[in-house]
């Protein structure tokens, strides 16, 4: 049974692998920052997923996008334009000798950067944006693909975007974490979450879809991260004639439902088996089978 849909064989090679900070890369053993980094103090900061796929960094734009757009929301200067930020990640590609292999995932974090003294006003911060890209080799299971992962629906909510605005990437994920830390305990593998309303939001990690007679039904993504793999899979089922809907949607629609899934940068669209003890499916089902073989040609075809 997986274990979440960012569960990965260990691989040995990530222990020598090279970081990226500030534009040098270091030994993952010799890679840090500041006490006094914004993102380590406050986590100031936003953050990207990518993956490699067949030489090529899947959805750059989108992710690139998503990044900049955050960085002007919180008024924070990145320092770098997009061409220089992909050249810094191309050199962290290059500088590991990745660019043959497959199954590599990369975290890109821009923080405020160091601040003179613990306090949350930016005007204490001294130096340019911290920047950080760390690639591993790292594929998702097999298994989470095929035989799905089990959620638990937690009490810890989506939040109002006048509190903490959850189209926001930020290393603030607190309120992830601590849904992440109820399901686990519960004895699932992602947390299911709730908005204010009591509607279906999210997953802690992933987006969080279910299938209705045909139809693929999402949340209408008010208190949902902009997902870039949520995205490509609602286009795809636009493009495939699948009837696809965001809307509002409560539990008894999931426990009702014929099968369910999640998406995610790291592991694609992965399959849903149970939900609060409800069995949906016991392997992946046949929508979720088709869309994975969609979600596959979508990535060969960005990598062209």
């Amino acid at each position: 049974m997986a274990k979440g849909t960012h569960e990965f064989t260990a691989d040995p090679r990530n222990d020598d692998v090279l970081i990226n900070v500030n534009g040098t890369l270091v030994h993952r053993a010799q890679a840090t920052i500041s006490v006094f980094d914004s993102g380590f103090m406050l986590g100031d900061g936003i953050w990207e997923g990518l993956r490699l796929h067949r030489g090529k960094i899947a959805f750059l734009e989108a992710h690139l996008d998503r990044l900049f757009a955050g960085a002007k929301a919180i008024a924070m200067n990145i320092g770098l334009s997009r061409v220089e930020l992909v050249q810094r990640i191309e050199e962290t590609i290059d500088g590991n000798a990745m660019r043959d292999s497959e199954g590599v995932h990369m975290r890109l974090m821009v923080t405020r950067g160091i601040r003179s003294t613990p306090y949350q006003d930016p005007r204490v911060v001294i130096s340019p944006a911290t920047i950080v890209i760390i690639p591993e080799y790292k594929a998702p299971l097999p298994s989470t693909i095929e035989t799905g992962i089990r959620l638990f629906t937690v009490h810890v909510r989506r939040g109002d975007p006048a509190v903490q605005d959850q189209k926001l990437n930020s290393h603030s994920k607190l309120n992830c974490i601590t849904a992440c830390i109820q399901a686990t305990q519960a004895g699932a593998d992602e947390a299911l979450m709730l908005d204010p309303h009591g509607f279906v939001a999210t997953c802690n990690s992933t987006h969080f879809f279910i299938v209705r007679k045909g139809e693929v039904w999402t949340s209408n993504g008010d208190y949902c991260l902009g997902g870039i793999t949520r995205s490509n899979v609602i286009r795809l089922c636009k493009e495939a004639g699948i009837p696809v809907f965001e809307r509002n949607f409560s539990l008894t629609d999931v426990y009702g439902s014929d099968e369910a899934f999640v998406t995610g940068t790291f592991a694609g669209v992965v399959p849903v088996i149970e939900v609060d003890g409800r069995v949906m499916t016991t392997a992946r089902g046949p929508m979720v089978e088709r869309l994975q073989g969609f979600y596959r040609n979508l990535m060969d075809l960005d990598a062209e």
